[in-house]
């Protein structure tokens, strides 16, 4: 009887399981038809989920991310279920038991997934705002006066009896300086701030539009005014409280007209506005604010900090000085424009001669004439006709126009404004440093947008150099025009003409403009543009610069093939084009751009531009430039091919060889073959290149080859037989390598200062990645994280790689890598001296970020041991590492065996890795105790349970640490 307890407990053991196998077996039909209805039930759910987000997801809201997550599983639960029950249906006899199993756990799965998805609550969240920026301020001009004013209208705005305020005065005052103050102090004191720039022709419908874009919203989908007012009101209605700033109104309109509801003290919002007229401020109903001139001494002052301080060292010129201030009437812009046009001038001659030439300049002018004359006079101060030429270029953009700098420079090097020289790099030089002299005498503003830079003029400085340039120089730009303008306007003697931002829908026939000295026109975004009679170039002889870019043209007219100066051609963005005249006899053509544009052939006569530098065909719908174009086309100093929906058949290696002259070059290459007989034929040129081979669907970053990265390599879903060398040119940037399961290594054959990457294992087709960046000194540190999100960056080798190696890579992150299970080997640690940041994501195998091997650490070391087999603590040393994020890791098992020296580490995330048991953070101590990092911030942990349960070699290192640790979760 005595062994009869332990007997049956043995039974117990074996036959649980047993009896568990036989129900999986014998239940497995049941099980799958258990699974349908569950999968029925969670389907409906899913359908009432998505019935309930349509009629929930007003404007301004958007989903909640679990219910977003929520779905998602759901789309997941189906794929598996419906593969799961394939396999049940193609299953043998002996694997039902298994098959039960999973079927069984999968429906416990679906269940608990449904009771999830009650959503008792509301499944959307207002959408965050995008306007929660401070606007770059100009500094406040004056002293007293200016803070006063801003306190005057900060109060205003304050007060619940004071719903719209206008802030007038004459231009050049100041109003948009002091609103941009005010926008930025009472940011966090409305739910939204939002600020639009109206200007001299108000378009009602794009006013609509810049609204519902600062609150997140798309009404480009919408044509009726009224549609749109609807929405707007509605959308405006669900903020608590608003603050609208209107800069730069000229004429009143109705808020009702733009759907604008009228702010009261009910719903707690304000409205404010900018304009140089009272009238407006009182037809809007606004309360009044004047803004005053600086007094002497203000004015005095501001002039003194532009022009120098050090001129009072010359007691004659302080005295002449003054006067020249006097002359610029205490008004902000003029002050600070002549200021510094006299900046660094010592000689008393040439102060009494500007003094003189301001005097006599604004004799018997009403006062806005006398302001314009005023800011004429740092114009002609610049003294460089090249300068003052790209200034007037400027203004033929529309009023608050940010205009991209690097298309501005193309449009000046076209114009013959920056004169040829020895490269296009040298070019561009030029330019930037035109605009920066430009930008340095405050008659051109820097704006930075997205890390891209623009230019922007204020509409006085406009105002100023379209009154220079009035009888050369049309501009009509953004007027809201439907039709060219009247015949009267077409003078013989004009120069430049810009229409550009209108709504000019056709040119009809009987219009031939006899402008014979016409070098520029701009007829671009015209965005309904359609159509251009013949006759309309007949007496344009001297056309240099033609942009019909973001139009509806389908076709050009024949006379453009007669235009023999035209230099320049924008075509770009003219989805609907489909047919160009012969270009044979357009001889001077130095710039074509016809990207994103619908031509489906190549253009008639192209091979007879032996003067064209600039080539853009990306992403456009030609995907075929006959062979024996391209090595005629010899002065081609930037070429960028790539095909919308194919990849672009142009790149043949030995016609892209041939092209001497080449700095830039963007294109894809259909195989390896093309790829490496390219890279064997460069010898230090082009200097910019974005190589592209493979299945890639788009080129990224190809648009403006002048800014981004300089040499760029990107190899997708290339497939062969066996193993393939893959070869890198010598001063590679940035190198990524996708879907390519028949490579087998890459090695380095043509330099030392860039980096290799080794295939490890079989990448699989569906997203992961391996990604390289490789640089000299030159340009590495403009390395952005966005770049090489997304991928598995595997950096282990059969041999540790030179000294130099990686040695500027600044960024490494990995995101859904299944098969990777370490990041570094030991040995490889002291290439990466420049690496700041680290981050895993969601790597399900991933055991440890350094691996360990047994001859650094010995045999049979303990998993946490920090020591090799000689009794030494091993180091990684990561000097630079400022961020460490680990997330999803489920079987991450060591950071590192030693202890990682980091002492630049400023955050680190620690989520979801529950088999990490130790942070191995070599503490610097202090007084005998370890110490944090110096520039620790924060850890951000997943729980407090996780952060327990660590082990630590002293008990003072958690001491140390627990100040900075912040749970993700309570």
């Amino acid at each position: 009887m005595e062994y009869s307890g332990p007997i049956l407990d043995i039974l117990n053991i074996i036959c649980d399981p047993l009896s568990k196998c036989c129900k999986y077996h014998c239940n497995l039909s049941q099980y799958m038809e258990n699974l349908r209805e569950k999968l029925g039930e969670i389907n409906c759910r899913k359908e009432d989920v998505e019935s309930r987000l349509r009629a929930e997801l007003l404007l301004g809201k958007e989903t909640k991310k679990e219910v977003e997550l929520w779905l998602q599983k759901v789309v997941k639960i189906n794929g598996v279920a419906q593969a799961l029950e394939q396999e049940v249906l193609k299953g043998k006899y002996l694997s039902r038991v298994c098959l039960g199993r999973r079927v069984w756990k999968m429906i416990q799965e679906v269940d608990q997934h449904y009771q999830k998805g009650s959503f008792n609550d509301s499944l959307v969240v207002d959408k965050p705002l995008q306007n929660r920026d401070e606007i770059p301020p100009t500094p406040l001009a004056g002293g007293a006066t200016t803070e006063t004013l801003l306190e005057e209208i900060s109060e205003c705005l304050l007060n619940d009896d004071v719903r719209k305020i206008g802030v007038y005065g004459m231009g050049g005052i100041g109003k948009t300086t002091i609103m941009k103050h005010i926008h930025n102090k009472l940011l966090n004191t409305f739910e939204a701030v939002i600020w639009i720039t109206v200007s001299k022709s108000p378009n009602l419908s794009g006013l609509q539009n810049d609204i519902a874009r600062k609150l997140n919203e798309d009404f480009s989908k919408y044509e009726d005014e009224t549609e749109k007012a609807t929405k707007l009101f509605s959308l405006l209605k669900q903020k608590k409280r608003w603050f609208l700033i209107l800069d730069d109104i000229w004429e009143p309109f109705s808020l009702e007209e733009i759907g604008i509801p009228e702010p009261t003290s009910a719903n707690g919002c304000k409205l404010a506005l900018t304009t140089r007229s009272l009238d407006v401020c009182r037809r809007m109903g606004c309360k009044e604010v004047k803004m005053k001139l600086l007094t002497k001494m203000e004015a005095w002052n501001l002039f003194l900090d532009k022009v120098g301080r050090e001129i009072l060292l010359y007691p004659d010129l302080k005295a002449i000085a003054t006067q020249v201030a006097d002359e610029c009437a205490c008004l902000p812009l003029a002050i600070v424009t002549i200021a510094v046009s006299m900046r660094g001038v010592v000689d008393i001659n040439e102060w009494s001669c500007a003094l003189e030439e301001l005097r006599e300049s604004i004799k018997g002018l009403n006062e806005m004439d006398k302001v314009l004359e005023r800011l004429k006079f740092s114009f002609t101060r610049l003294k460089d006709e090249k300068l003052q030429c790209c200034l007037q270029y400027c203004a033929l953009y529309p009023e608050d126009f940010a205009i991209e700098r690097t298309e501005l420079i193309r449009h000046l090097i076209a114009e013959g404004i920056i004169e040829e020289k020895k490269s296009r790099q040298a070019e561009f030089n030029k330019g930037h440093a035109m605009l920066n002299k430009l930008e340095n005498a405050c008659l051109l503003e820097r704006v930075i947008r997205w890390d891209t830079i623009y230019v922007k003029m204020h509409d006085l400085i406009r105002d100023m150099a379209i009154n220079i340039t009035s009888e050369k120089h049309l501009v009509e730009s953004g007027r809201q025009l439907k039709e060219l303008p009247d015949t009267k306007k077409w003078m013989k003697d004009l120069e430049r003409i810009s229409l550009m931002r209108n709504h000019i829908v056709e040119i009809p026939c009987d219009t031939s403009p006899k402008c014979q000295r016409l070098s520029t026109l701009f007829l671009s975004e015209n965005r309904d543009l359609a159509r251009i009679a013949d006759s309309f170039f007949l007496y344009m002889h001297s056309l240099k610069v033609l942009d019909l870019s973001h139009t509806k043209i389908t076709n050009l007219p024949n006379s453009i093939s007669d235009l023999e100066n035209l230099t320049a051609l924008y075509l770009q963005y003219c989805p609907e084009l489909r047919y160009l005249p012969s270009l044979a006899k357009i001889g001077a053509l130095r710039e074509l751009d016809l990207s994103y544009s619908g031509l489906k052939d190549a253009p008639q006569g192209i091979e007879m531009l032996t003067s064209l530098r600039y080539l853009n065909l990306f992403y456009s719908d030609l995907e075929v430039l006959p062979v024996g174009i391209l090595p005629k086309l010899s002065s081609l100093q930037c070429l960028i091919v790539c095909g919308r929906s194919k990849p672009f058949k142009v790149v043949k290696p030995a016609e892209l060889a041939s092209l001497r002259k080449l700095e830039s070059f963007g294109g894809q290459m259909f195989d390896l073959l093309d790829y490496h007989l390219y890279v064997k034929s460069l010898d230090g040129m082009p200097s910019k290149y974005h190589l592209q081979v493979g299945t890639h669907k788009r080129l990224k970053l190809l648009e403006m080859p002048e800014n981004y990265y300089n040499r760029i390599v990107k190899i997708e879903g290339i497939s062969g037989e066996g193993e393939e060398d893959l070869v890198l040119p010598n001063d590679v940037e940035f190198f990524t390598l996708k879907r390519c399961n028949s490579l087998g290594s890459l090695i380095d054959v043509l330099s030392s200062n860039k980096e290799i990457v080794h295939r490890t294992g079989n990448t699989k087709p569906d997203g992961d990645e391996c990604v390289l960046l490789a640089s000299s000194s030159r340009s590495c540190s403009r390395l952005q994280p966005d770049k090489i999100e997304d991928s598995q960056f595997v950096v282990s080798s059969s041999s540790i790689p030179s000294p130099g190696t990686f040695s500027f890579l600044i960024l490494i992150k990995i995101q859904s890598c299944s098969n990777l299970r370490n990041l570094f080997k030991p040995g490889l640690q002291p290439r990466f001296p420049n690496v700041k940041e680290i981050a895993i994501y969601d790597c399900c195998q991933m055991e440890e970020i350094v691996a360990a091997t047994t001859e650094e650490y010995g045999e049979g070391i303990s998993e946490e041991g920090s020591s090799n087999r000689k009794g030494m603590t091993y180091l990684f040393y990561l000097p630079k590492l400022k961020a460490l994020t680990l997330s999803k890791l489920p079987e991450l098992k060591s950071i590192c065996r030693g202890l990682m020296t980091c002492d630049s580490l400023v955050y680190m995330t620690v989520s979801c890795c529950p088999k990490l048991k130790r942070l191995p953070l070599a503490l610097p101590l202090l007084h005998g105790k370890p110490s944090p990092p110096p520039n620790l911030k924060v850890i951000n942990v997943q729980d407090k349970r996780w952060w327990r349960s660590l082990e630590w070699n002293h008990q003072e290192e958690e001491k140390a640490l627990q100040p900075f640790c912040q749970y993700l979760e309570l």
